[in-house]
């Protein structure tokens, strides 16, 4: 990617208060936050996915690597796949240090988003409770505490009383069949509005030249020299991108899907250790605010937030089948339900409004996998079971960094593909929200 200029960056175009009440009395036209343009013939760099990963990396090549030839390509509409589908819950107090470095860079880059990208995100740093019912538990949250704060992260583990303190809805008497015994406190997490994440990349992507492309499904990726059939397999190189809308010679090629990753990589002949799985969520009717923390139990399977307009946001587990079906089913909700009011009793009579799912693609260690692989210009960010949302910003910078430099950035270096081949594993189902 060497030799290409850089080009004169657009901000996104700034209103006063006042401004904005006047164009809205004015009934004024309000354009399109970022533009439709014509699929050109060929890109410096397509990324494939137009969620929040896909946009991020956009952007960051646009702004940090002057990098604008790009194209952001996706079958639907942008954020239409997992970043639409996920509980916004952002956090770093992981159990590996390779993790906690990497959520902790990506929890700061979050912090500065609105400032940054010109939009307000709805950051809401209001704390991370992750409970534990029996000793296993408080041993791990032990363990993670220690690296976390070896890694200069905020986090501690907390008695009942002081939950009871943060949270008081919570039950942490010795009555529930899962008592709570103590928690992993982490400050720094909180909440983001995921649609304002995507539309503020999107938007900021846009005004440096970068272009998007929705309903634009990628049919095959175009490669040459490998040891497969049409040139793809180890050994070969990307020379472009076959979609719906035509094909686009490009050299680099940047795989972002959620879901859909083992299928696209497959088009460059990359086999790709991933299973996926649907997620389920829910949310409730809003309420008055009394949640001010987001609170986690791996033992039961849920994690709850209260959103700024008040309903309750719950997930749980990963389905136990794999599968690509995302229809809600009866036996998440009754079991969702049952475990929630183990936690908190008192909510009983809340009636739940809807329920949703999204896709999962897990791998054997529950890390990701990032960066380069045996196939020249291809490069896959995926593999982010139920961590992804999280991952974005920093996932974003340094995929930018290794398309525009040639090299494996630091920060993800442990995460390569490679890693399963070596037996080099980054093991985080400790640090999971919830069992999976």
């Amino acid at each position: 990617m060497t030799g290409i200029g850089r080009r004169l960056r657009r901000r996104p175009p700034r209103y006063s208060a006042a401004a904005l009440a006047w164009r809205g009395l004015r009934g004024d036209y309000w354009p399109r936050i970022w533009r439709d343009t014509e699929l050109k013939r060929s890109y410096d760099a397509v990324v494939i996915g137009g969620g929040v990963h896909g946009l991020a990396t956009a952007y960051y090549l646009a702004r940090n690597h002057g990098i604008t030839d790009v194209a952001v390509v996706d079958k639907a509409y942008l954020g239409s796949g997992a970043s639409g589908r996920n509980t916004a819950i952002v956090r770093a107090n992981y159990l590996t240090p390779e993790g906690v470095a990497f959520y902790d860079r990506s929890l700061k880059l979050y912090n500065s988003m609105a400032l940054d990208l010109n939009i307000n995100v709805m950051m809401s740093e209001r704390g991370h409770l992750t409970l534990a019912h029996n000793d296993s538990s408080l041993r791990t949250m032990n363990w993670r505490a220690e690296v976390n704060k070896l890694q200069g992260v905020d986090s501690c583990v907390i008695g009942p009383d002081e939950i009871s303190k943060i949270a008081p809805s919570l039950d942490t008497s010795s009555h529930p069949r899962y008592p709570i015994l103590g928690a992993l406190y982490h400050p720094p997490g909180g909440i983001v509005r995921h649609d304002a994440v995507v539309w503020g990349y999107a938007r900021a992507a846009d005004h440096m030249g970068v272009e998007m492309h929705q309903k634009t499904e990628v049919l095959d990726i175009l490669c040459e020299g490998g040891d497969g059939p049409d040139g793809k397999g180890p050994g070969g190189k990307v020379v472009g991108v076959r979609t719906s809308r035509g094909d686009i010679s490009t050299p680099v090629v940047v795989n972002c899907t959620a879901g859909w990753a083992g299928l696209i990589s497959a088009m460059a002949g990359v086999r790709l250790p991933i299973t996926t799985h649907p997620l389920q969520a829910a949310v409730t009717e809003p309420v008055k605010v009394f949640l001010p923390t987001v609170v986690v139990s791996g033992s039961l399977h849920v994690y709850i937030s209260q959103t700024d307009r008040g309903e309750l946001v719950f997930g749980a587990a990963v389905d136990a089948v794999a599968t690509y079906s995302i229809r809600g089913s009866l036996e998440f909700t009754e079991e969702l339900a049952g475990h929630v009011l183990e936690l908190m009793p008192g909510i009983s009579r809340m009636r739940l409004l809807r329920q949703w799912s999204g896709l999962c693609d897990m791998t054997p260690d529950y890390s990701p996998v990032m960066g380069f692989t045996p196939v020249d210009g291809f490069l896959v960010d995926v593999g982010w079971g139920t961590y992804g949302f999280k991952a974005a910003p920093v996932s974003g910078e340094q995929m930018a960094e290794a398309v525009a430099t040639g090299r494996t950035p630091e920060l993800i270096a442990p995460f390569a593909l490679s890693r399963f081949e070596a037996g080099e594993l980054v093991g985080e189902k400790g640090a999971a929200a919830v069992g999976h």
